[in-house]
């Protein structure tokens, strides 16, 4: 079967595709969500200095996301996407199996830097995927439906966790996600074909990396949207990294944490499907901008509020508030990729690396600085969201003012 061409009135993928991309992309995911009720025993168990220090299992999994995307989407355009999703693949049980046998937080760290090296292979070529068979609004509704989905991880991968705590060491849980990992790898090889035919493949050259980057960088189409994409996430990965001690320590919940942040994660994934139907409809500019404002507007007033209690607003209060929140970015994710990407069919794979490499390095870094800010209160992870918020909107607003010049 051959691919078809990128066409925006392209008819409804298969259902199998749809999730097999979804799980094939799941992996940074789970690799986070399911390690969170475990992050205390990690640190106590493995000796982390600094009670934040646990963020790093974290945040040191986005680092190695974020370097391997630039490499991935460069060897997907010469070798095909398969071959490099197979890499990540590999790259991933590596970190996988140091990450069970550490027996100190350095290199439970190393183990995680692999981890988040190999499972860059999976997103970042996903999208090229993607990009190959759509483009324009299609895009967007398929990247919204693979994200309504794959958010199904993030809702169940912390009771999933917490689960395995409840009978089993924390190390199980990495012998989940080695297991996970085979089996999706096999899946994908499988059932998946190859989107780039020979036809469309481009020599691996240095040179031809440098000038993609260069034209990323140049339109600022793509690079305005990629710029927001990286700060809106920024904030969305300060919350990963402190949401548990937010959650279990600030609040108490123990737990019931994992049924609090599937909660937000369900939130999350609703606009992705939303946004899915509305795209079409309305556009991708339109719906991103609106939900842009209100991100800001809301988070900006909550900033005042959460002032005004002290750093420590009612939970059922911070929960409103984290409930709308994700679900304006639910409604940019998919739109924001989409519109970065949209001027760069002709690199679809090393398009996508640069813009996911950047990305990676904007949020981290960003989201690094709030979650090390926790002292006990929400303050600087809402503080977080809303000059975020208003980065990407100067950013957006910057990059349409000439078009795709």
């Amino acid at each position: 079967m051959q691919p078809s061409s990128p066409n925006p009135s392209a008819p409804n993928p298969g259902i199998e595709f749809v999730l097999l991309l979804a799980f094939t992309i799941s992996l940074v995911a789970l690799s986070i969500d399911s390690m969170l009720p475990a992050l205390p025993e990690i640190a106590r168990d493995l000796g982390a200095a600094d009670p934040n220090d646990r963020q790093m299992v974290i945040t040191v999994l986005f680092a190695g996301f974020g370097i391997a995307q630039i490499l991935y989407g460069p060897v997907s355009d010469s070798v095909g996407r398969k071959p490099a999703i197979y890499a990540g693949f590999a790259i991933f049980t590596l970190g996988s199996v140091i990450c069970l046998l550490a027996r100190d937080f350095d290199t439970m760290l190393l183990g995680r830097f692999l981890q988040g090296f190999g499972a860059a292979g999976p997103r970042t070529v996903v999208v090229a995927m993607v990009r190959d068979r759509f483009e324009g609004r299609a895009m967007a509704r398929i990247m919204s439906l693979v994200t309504s989905v794959f958010i199904l991880v993030p809702v169940l991968a912390p009771a999933l966790g917490q689960g395995i705590l409840l009978v089993a060491h924390w190390r199980a849980i990495y012998w989940m996600l080695l297991i996970l990992g085979l089996g999706t790898g096999l899946w994908f090889a499988l059932r998946q074909e190859e989107t780039l035919d020979i036809s469309r493949r481009r020599e691996l050259s240095l040179g031809r990396i440098l000038r993609a980057v260069i034209e990323v960088f140049r339109n600022r189409i793509s690079f305005g949207y990629m710029t927001a994409t990286g700060l809106v996430f920024g904030a969305f990965i300060g919350y990963l990294a402190s949401s548990q001690q937010i959650f279990q320590e600030m609040y108490g919940v123990g737990k019931w944490f994992a049924v609090y942040f599937g909660i937000l994660a369900i939130s999350f994934g609703a606009a992705s499907l939303l946004n899915a139907r509305l795209v079409m409809r309305f556009g991708m500019r339109l719906l991103s901008g609106r939900a842009q404002w209100a991100h800001t507007l809301l988070s900006i007033a909550f900033a005042v509020a959460v002032v005004a209690l002290d750093g420590v607003p009612p939970l059922p209060l911070f929960v409103g508030y984290m409930m709308a929140t994700f679900f304006l970015i639910g409604i940019l994710f998919g739109n924001f990729n989409a519109l970065a990407m949209s001027p760069l069919g002709h690199i679809a794979g090393v398009g996508a690396a640069v813009i996911g490499a950047c990305t990676t390095f904007i949020s981290v870094g960003c989201g690094a600085i709030i979650g090390a800010a926790y002292q006990g209160t929400v303050l600087p992870l809402v503080v977080g969201f809303a000059v975020l918020g208003a980065c990407s909107l100067a950013v957006t607003w910057w990059a349409e003012q000439k078009g795709r010049g």
